[in-house]
């Protein structure tokens, strides 16, 4: 099982990570998450990684361990009302995970985050990659404009790169 699973992480790259959301798709995904937060003061990032690194996979970790990782190594938690997100897919196992800072965590329950992923999971199953994506900014978009929505003249500084990141 658990060559299968090496295997199966390295046998995609990155290049199979651009061929699952095209040029034109990542635009529109940068696009969205510009326009989204210019509603709220949070920050969404989205990664999409083709398979795990080869360290995760002799360790047997998880999406989630990844995720969690990548949601530091981004900087995600840095921002000044801590209410990041990470949006974070892993081609290889088709797993998605969202990983929230705990300014927003502390107002959404853990149901309501699995409903949201539970949702993304059909369009990622039928190859809708860009959908999926879509999908959660948009849902994130809505916690954030209900928890942290920007007063009248204020603006988001943006304090993190709005494209994804592709690994």
């Amino acid at each position: 099982m658990k060559l299968k699973r090496l295997l199966r992480h390295r046998w995609l790259d990155d290049t199979d990570a651009r061929r699952a959301l095209g040029a034109d798709a990542l635009a529109r995904l940068h696009a969205r998450v510009q326009a989204s937060e210019e509603g709220h003061s949070g920050e969404i990032r989205i990664s999409v990684e083709a398979g795990l690194p080869l360290s995760y996979l002799w360790r047997d970790l998880t999406a989630r361990d990844r995720a969690v990782a990548l949601f530091g190594k981004l900087r995600v938690w840095d921002t000044e009302q801590n209410n990041g997100v990470l949006i974070y897919l892993l081609l290889a196992e088709h797993a998605i995970e969202i990983v929230a800072d705990r300014g927003l965590a502390r107002h959404v329950p853990p149901a309501q985050w699995q409903a949201m992923v539970a949702g993304m999971r059909e369009a990622f199953r039928a190859g809708r990659f860009e959908a999926g994506l879509s999908q959660a900014v948009d849902a994130i978009d809505g916690l954030l404009r209900q928890h942290f929505p920007l007063q009248p003249g204020q603006h988001n500084p943006n304090e993190l790169p709005d494209a994804a990141d592709l690994r």
